[in-house]
């Protein structure tokens, strides 16, 4: 990262410390606003097609022990990250959370890695800087690309050139914690296929389907990372790709579908940066359990509570997954992408994909 970038994350987090000072200055409490991070509270941004939070916020205000203790560490972890950006240097979220074992306050330590990365998220909202500016990084997501991608990444040893097909093993090309620093130098590519599982992913690229499609094939590791949602959207917007996301069909997996397309409900601060809104789903749908007599599994009470809270979502108001959750409600069954091995093998990469992707116009 540039140093003036470093100076610029630095300096909004120095003014985000001085606004708690200016009002210590004029007798006020101290307190930040964030927005309301829940559902209720996340409106469809119409310019950018992605959904973002609303007017609603929360008051982190030093008017109580508990509020107090909030501003606290957060005081020590702008002093922290301040200092990891001046020396150019960069922790783990999880470091984070035992980094403040050792700050002299015990008022400061964090509790548990949820209230560390909670307050990560705060900082971000308030400061306007991301967390990848601020040098923190997460535990190492494993998520990969394979396909036809050349491409130029800037590593601490100098910048290499890599083809994500020609230059890697089966594993594929791993994404970095912050794929800005990738530049992309050409690409046979046709679309992008976001993929949940690593069995899928193995089978595709098995199968040959990323040299038989022209497809890069992004395995998503489940719910995908932040860098695995910039690299998607950066492939979309600079190479002008269609985006598929394949998963399974359970409401779990639709939200990994909409955290990719629509952004999800934490991190809607971000969405214009993560989410790519033209992304379509691809993934096994309720009608096809049904079309192909698919080997299911019963929906739990889990996840009939979680579909009917998706009918709820506004980012799943539309009259396509209204239908499909509504029928699987129906027919109360839940598939795995790896279901379609019970037609054969190579079912999935001769004839599901290739003919969803045709209904689709993407091949």
């Amino acid at each position: 990262m540039s140093t003036d970038t470093n100076a610029d994350a630095r300096e909004q987090l120095i003014d985000l410390a001085a606004q708690f000072y200016d009002q210590f200055q004029l007798g006020e409490i101290p307190s930040m606003e964030v927005p309301t991070r829940s559902k209720t509270n996340i409106e469809l941004d119409e310019e950018a097609n992605v959904w973002v939070y609303g007017d609603r916020t929360s008051t982190r205000s030093a008017n109580s022990v508990r509020g107090a203790r909030k501003l606290l560490k957060a005081v020590y972890t702008i002093e922290f990250l301040a200092n990891q950006l001046e020396q150019d240097r960069s922790s783990t979220l999880r470091e984070l959370y035992y980094l403040s074992e050792s700050w002299d306050n015990t008022e400061a330590h964090f509790n548990d890695q949820d209230e560390s990365n909670q307050l990560i998220e705060d900082l971000e909202i308030v400061s306007e800087v991301t967390r990848e500016d601020f040098h923190m990084r997460p535990e190492e997501s494993g998520a990969t690309i394979m396909g036809p991608l050349h491409l130029r990444e800037q590593t601490r040893r100098g910048d290499r050139e890599i083809h994500c097909q020609e230059d890697v093993g089966e594993g594929g090309y791993q994404i970095p914690n912050n794929p800005d620093t990738i530049e992309f130098l050409d690409t046979d590519a046709e679309f992008v296929l976001c993929v949940e599982t690593g069995g899928m992913r193995d089978r595709l690229v098995e199968n040959g389907f990323d040299d038989d499609y022209g497809a890069l094939v992004v395995h998503l590791k489940g719910q995908p990372a932040r860098a695995t949602r910039r690299i998607t959207k950066r492939l979309h917007d600079e190479l002008d790709l269609p985006v598929t996301v394949f998963t399974d069909a359970d409401p779990w997996s639709y939200r990994i579908f909409g955290s990719v397309a629509y952004g999800s409900i934490k991190s809607a601060h971000l969405s214009e940066y993560l989410a790519t809104p033209q992304a379509e789903f691809i993934g096994i749908q309720p009608a096809d359990i049904i079309e192909y007599d698919l080997p299911t599994d019963p929906l739990t009470d889990s996840d009939i509570n979680a579909l009917e809270n998706e009918l709820t979502d506004p980012r799943f108001q539309t009259d396509y997954w209204e239908e499909q959750i509504e029928l699987q409600l129906e027919i109360e069954k839940k598939a795995e992408q790896q279901a379609l091995a019970a037609r054969g093998l190579d079912f999935v990469t001769d004839e599901y994909l290739p003919t969803r992707l045709e209904e689709m116009g993407v091949v």
